[in-house]
């Protein structure tokens, strides 16, 4: 069945072959001070699953300066009418600040709502008007041709917040049909399953993407909870398309295939019809790197077979790492015409307390602002973090923090964690049913208690 072997952890826990970078560098960011998640431990905390805003998901969150350029520009319309007021009085009647009253309806049609643009449009012309009453110029000519063009620009502000409602209103239902289909896609996965607790990430390179190239999936069966981790190549609709396919797929094979080498050839088989529907570039070079892994119940291991895919992490409970880098690197799926023997499945250990970490290249991919690539097993290595939901929340964090902002490539992380079992206590009523055995007398026959 498989040709694998049990890889018990040794005193140094990565594979032999795999060199592990020196344990201060997770400990310490590039200038020797302390590691941003000493700082923001509280991060680790949070519960993080697939979906979005206020869900657990892995949208990307928009900046601190965007949020702040977006209030600014909220107060703006207001301080434009003052200082248009303020600028009128303190200067020459040849001087007129028009251009302020002018710019604050427009700047509110498409920040506010129809009702705060229309009092916006109102205050300007009010200015206008009061501000000539004081001059003593509101009926000539140059304070009437400025009162018109004031009212007019109101009502052009009115009809622009109009356009812009619509346009969002249309927008809205955009991204309710692209949630709609990533819950069918990428569905969030439930927090336990099988006995093991689960958390996936998921954050789309392109701006306002749900879908993208990268894959995930995790599903109980009867050989145990198999799960997949995988990256199409390519962008936009047919990336999302051949991640349907993939996913399609493996939920089948899953199911009914034995082993996990026979779940990849199902996969390469579905990728070849898909490439076999498609023309040109797609169909001679498109291929999906892979890692498919199986937990068989009650065992202490776990399977993988790795497709050119990312070597997964394994996080013990003491902040120990491991990479689980495979003995013979194999193909992606959907390269099998090369003729090269695909990936078999190698065993490993995986102790209670112990949490396995899946991943896309989008994370080791992700660059700071000097050009340096993102290491995982470096930022983790001597970490503690209590399960899946927990590491998932402070490694997004810190991703977010290294980049500076979002990602340049789509984004998957799955991790798998083995609890720690716990005897169960003794309930209450067993408790006291001792306890009276201890105080009640055993009475014999015949005996009389006084």
């Amino acid at each position: 069945m498989f040709a694998a072997r049990l890889r018990a952890p040794s005193p140094v826990r990565p594979p032999p072959g795999r060199r592990t970078p020196a344990p201060a560098a997770s400990l310490e960011g590039r200038g020797g001070g302390p590691h941003p998640w000493t700082r923001d431990r509280a991060a680790g905390e949070r519960v993080v699953g697939l979906g979005r805003k206020g869900s657990g998901g892995g949208r990307r969150v928009a900046g601190g300066g965007s949020g702040t350029a977006r209030r600014v520009l909220r107060v703006l319309p207001g301080v434009l009418i003052a200082v248009g007021l303020v600028f009128d009085l303190l200067t020459p009647p040849s001087f007129t600040g028009s251009p302020s009253f002018s710019a604050a309806p427009l700047i509110a049609a498409p920040l506010y709502t129809l009702w705060a643009t229309a009092m916006t449009g109102v205050l300007a012309v009010l200015a206008v008007f009061l501000l000539h009453v004081h001059h003593g110029t509101s009926w000539t000519a140059q304070g009437l041709t400025e009162l018109a063009t004031m009212v007019t620009v109101a009502g052009l502000a009115l009809l622009i917040n109009r356009v812009v409602r619509r346009s969002g209103e249309r927008l809205a239902s955009a991204r309710g049909i692209a949630e709609a289909a990533q819950r069918a896609v990428l569905p969030k996965p439930a927090e336990r399953i099988g006995g093991l607790q689960v958390s996936a990430w998921y954050e789309a390179a392109q701006a306002d993407a749900f879908i993208g190239g990268d894959l995930y999936a995790v599903q109980e069966t009867p050989y145990g909870v198999r799960l997949a981790v995988g990256d199409v190549r390519g962008k936009g609709l047919g990336a999302v398309e051949a991640v349907a396919v993939v996913l399609g797929a493996f939920r089948e094979a899953a199911e009914t295939e034995p082993t996990l080498e026979a779940v990849a050839q199902r996969l390469e088989r579905a990728l070849d019809r898909e490439g076999a529907r498609r023309e040109g570039l797609d169909a001679v070079e498109g291929f999906t790197t892979c890692v498919l892994g199986e937990i068989p119940p009650e065992s202490g291991v776990l399977r993988l077979l790795n497709r050119g895919h990312p070597e997964p992490l394994l996080l013990y409970g003491d902040g120990d790492l491991a990479v689980l880098a495979p003995a013979e690197p194999a193909l992606p799926l959907g390269m099998g015409d090369l003729g090269v023997r695909p990936g078999r499945a190698e065993q490993w250990a995986f102790p209670a307390g112990a949490t396995l970490l899946l991943y896309t290249d989008g994370l080791t991919e992700a660059r700071d602002r000097t050009g340096a690539f993102y290491d995982p097993a470096a930022r983790l290595r001597g970490r503690v973090l209590a399960g899946p939901h927990a590491l998932l929340g402070a490694l997004s964090g810190d991703v977010r923090r290294h980049t500076g902002g979002g990602t340049t490539d789509d984004m998957a992380l799955l991790a798998v964690g083995r609890p720690v079992r716990r005897r169960p206590e003794r309930s209450q009523v067993e408790r006291r049913r001792t306890e009276r055995r201890r105080t009640v007398p055993v009475v014999r026959r015949g005996d009389n208690v006084s």
